[in-house]
C-alpha cells in the first residue's frame, strides 16, 4: 500500500512527504493547485484540463491540509480553492521519489 509516513510543512508552499519504505517528495504549492484533480478543474469524463493556469496566482500557497481517510489529503489554497482529493497514489505518481539526504533531512 502507497501511504506517506511523515509530512513536513518547511514554508506555507511547500510540502516534504516520507513514503512507507524510503524516501522522500517535494511538492510546491503552485503545481499541486495546478494539478487539482477536482470535476471544477478536470473534466470527469475526458480528463480534459479545465483549470486556465493563468488563473493561479504564482504565489499561491497552502493554507490548511486536512488527512481523508487513510488515503488522500485535501488542501486548502489561498486562493480559496478546496475541493480536491489528493490520493496517495496519485501525489507518489506526481513527484519523483528521493533517497533521503542533507536537504531532506531524514524523515519530513
Amino acid at each position: 500500500m502507497i501511504e506517506p509516513v511523515s509530512f513536513r510543512q518547511p514554508d506555507p508552499s511547500t510540502i516534504l512527504l516520507g513514503w512507507k519504505g524510503g524516501g522522500t517528495s517535494r511538492y510546491e504549492a503552485r503545481a499541486l493547485r495546478l494539478a487539482c484533480p477536482c470535476a471544477s478543474c478536470v473534466d470527469e469524463m475526458t480528463g480534459k484540463p479545465l483549470l486556465d493556469p493563468s488563473s493561479v496566482p504564482e504565489d499561491v500557497h497552502l493554507v490548511d491540509v486536512e488527512l481523508v481517510g487513510r488515503y488522500a489529503f485535501r488542501f486548502r489554497f489561498s486562493d480559496g480553492h478546496d475541493t480536491g482529493l489528493y490520493t496517495f497514489t496519485f501525489l507518489r505518481d506526481m513527484a519523483p521519489v528521493r533517497e533521503e539526504g542533507p536537504e531532506g533531512g531524514g524523515a519530513p
